[in-house]
Protein backbone atom coordinates (compact mmCIF):
# COMPACT_ATOMS: atom_id res chain seq x y z
CA UNK A 1 0.00 0.00 0.00
CA UNK A 2 2.94 2.34 0.58
CA UNK A 3 3.67 2.50 -3.16
CA UNK A 4 0.03 3.28 -3.92
CA UNK A 5 0.02 6.10 -1.37
CA UNK A 6 3.23 7.52 -2.80
CA UNK A 7 1.79 7.28 -6.31
CA UNK A 8 -1.33 9.16 -5.24
CA UNK A 9 0.70 11.80 -3.41
CA UNK A 10 2.97 12.39 -6.41
CA UNK A 11 0.08 12.60 -8.90
CA UNK A 12 -1.83 15.06 -6.72
CA UNK A 13 1.33 17.08 -6.03
CA UNK A 14 2.10 17.29 -9.75
CA UNK A 15 -1.44 18.50 -10.49
CA UNK A 16 -1.23 21.20 -7.83
CA UNK A 17 2.31 22.19 -8.82
CA UNK A 18 1.20 22.62 -12.41
CA UNK A 19 -1.95 24.56 -11.55
CA UNK A 20 -0.30 26.72 -8.92
CA UNK A 21 2.82 27.25 -10.98
CA UNK A 22 0.73 28.44 -13.92
CA UNK A 23 -1.03 30.97 -11.69
CA UNK A 24 2.32 32.20 -10.39
CA UNK A 25 4.03 32.37 -13.79
CA UNK A 26 1.16 33.88 -15.78
CA UNK A 27 -0.01 37.47 -15.58
CA UNK A 28 -3.49 37.97 -14.19
CA UNK A 29 -4.65 39.56 -17.44
CA UNK A 30 -3.56 36.45 -19.36
CA UNK A 31 -5.33 34.17 -16.89
CA UNK A 32 -8.52 36.21 -17.24
CA UNK A 33 -8.28 36.00 -21.05
CA UNK A 34 -8.25 32.19 -20.90
CA UNK A 35 -11.83 30.87 -21.26
CA UNK A 36 -10.92 27.90 -19.03
CA UNK A 37 -10.03 30.33 -16.24
CA UNK A 38 -13.19 32.46 -16.36
CA UNK A 39 -13.43 32.27 -12.56
CA UNK A 40 -10.22 34.30 -12.32
CA UNK A 41 -12.15 37.47 -13.21
CA UNK A 42 -13.52 37.36 -9.64
CA UNK A 43 -10.04 37.77 -8.15
CA UNK A 44 -7.33 40.44 -8.11
CA UNK A 45 -3.80 39.74 -9.29
CA UNK A 46 -2.44 39.39 -5.71
CA UNK A 47 -5.28 37.00 -4.83
CA UNK A 48 -4.51 34.85 -7.88
CA UNK A 49 -0.82 34.74 -6.90
CA UNK A 50 -1.81 33.80 -3.34
CA UNK A 51 -3.99 30.96 -4.62
CA UNK A 52 -1.11 29.75 -6.80
CA UNK A 53 1.32 29.97 -3.88
CA UNK A 54 -1.04 27.98 -1.66
CA UNK A 55 -1.33 25.27 -4.31
CA UNK A 56 2.44 24.98 -4.77
CA UNK A 57 3.06 25.03 -1.00
CA UNK A 58 0.43 22.33 -0.53
CA UNK A 59 2.02 20.22 -3.26
CA UNK A 60 5.40 20.50 -1.56
CA UNK A 61 3.76 19.66 1.75
CA UNK A 62 2.34 16.46 0.31
CA UNK A 63 5.80 15.21 -0.65
CA UNK A 64 8.67 16.74 1.31
CA UNK A 65 7.75 15.98 4.94
CA UNK A 66 6.95 12.34 4.18
CA UNK A 67 10.02 11.94 1.94
CA UNK A 68 12.49 13.51 4.34
CA UNK A 69 10.99 12.35 7.63
CA UNK A 70 11.16 15.94 8.87
CA UNK A 71 7.84 16.89 10.48
CA UNK A 72 5.91 14.15 8.62
CA UNK A 73 2.71 15.28 10.32
CA UNK A 74 2.70 18.13 7.80
CA UNK A 75 1.87 15.76 4.93
CA UNK A 76 -1.67 14.99 6.14
CA UNK A 77 -2.08 18.65 7.13
CA UNK A 78 -1.15 19.67 3.56
CA UNK A 79 -3.65 17.18 2.13
CA UNK A 80 -6.49 18.51 4.26
CA UNK A 81 -5.48 22.13 3.57
CA UNK A 82 -5.50 21.50 -0.18
CA UNK A 83 -8.91 19.89 0.21
CA UNK A 84 -10.16 23.01 1.99
CA UNK A 85 -8.69 25.22 -0.74
CA UNK A 86 -10.50 23.16 -3.36
CA UNK A 87 -13.67 23.38 -1.28
CA UNK A 88 -13.45 27.13 -1.77
CA UNK A 89 -12.91 26.57 -5.49
CA UNK A 90 -16.04 24.41 -5.63
CA UNK A 91 -18.04 27.23 -4.03
CA UNK A 92 -16.70 29.77 -6.54
CA UNK A 93 -17.52 27.51 -9.48
CA UNK A 94 -21.02 26.81 -8.19
CA UNK A 95 -21.67 30.53 -7.67
CA UNK A 96 -20.65 31.13 -11.28
CA UNK A 97 -22.78 28.24 -12.59
CA UNK A 98 -19.61 26.45 -13.72
CA UNK A 99 -18.77 22.78 -13.28
CA UNK A 100 -17.13 22.09 -9.90
CA UNK A 101 -15.96 18.61 -10.90
CA UNK A 102 -12.22 19.26 -11.31
CA UNK A 103 -11.67 21.07 -7.98
CA UNK A 104 -13.96 18.60 -6.23
CA UNK A 105 -11.99 15.60 -7.50
CA UNK A 106 -8.61 17.24 -6.79
CA UNK A 107 -9.73 18.21 -3.30
CA UNK A 108 -10.95 14.72 -2.47
CA UNK A 109 -7.76 13.17 -3.85
CA UNK A 110 -5.61 15.56 -1.78
CA UNK A 111 -7.54 14.74 1.40
CA UNK A 112 -7.34 11.02 0.62
CA UNK A 113 -3.57 11.19 0.04
CA UNK A 114 -3.03 13.08 3.28
CA UNK A 115 -5.23 10.79 5.36
CA UNK A 116 -3.71 7.61 3.90
CA UNK A 117 -0.23 8.92 4.76
CA UNK A 118 -1.45 9.76 8.28
CA UNK A 119 -2.82 6.22 8.66
CA UNK A 120 0.54 4.76 7.61
CA UNK A 121 2.36 7.02 10.07
CA UNK A 122 0.07 5.88 12.89
CA UNK A 123 0.67 2.20 12.04
CA UNK A 124 4.43 2.66 12.14
CA UNK A 125 4.22 4.49 15.46
CA UNK A 126 1.95 1.89 17.09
Amino acid sequence: MNKAVWFLQVIVALAFTGAGGAKLATAGSELRANPNMAWSTDFSDPELKMIGSAEVAGALGLILPAATGIAPVLTPVAGVALGALMGGAVVVHLQRDESPVVPLVLGLLAITAGLLRWQQQRRRGA
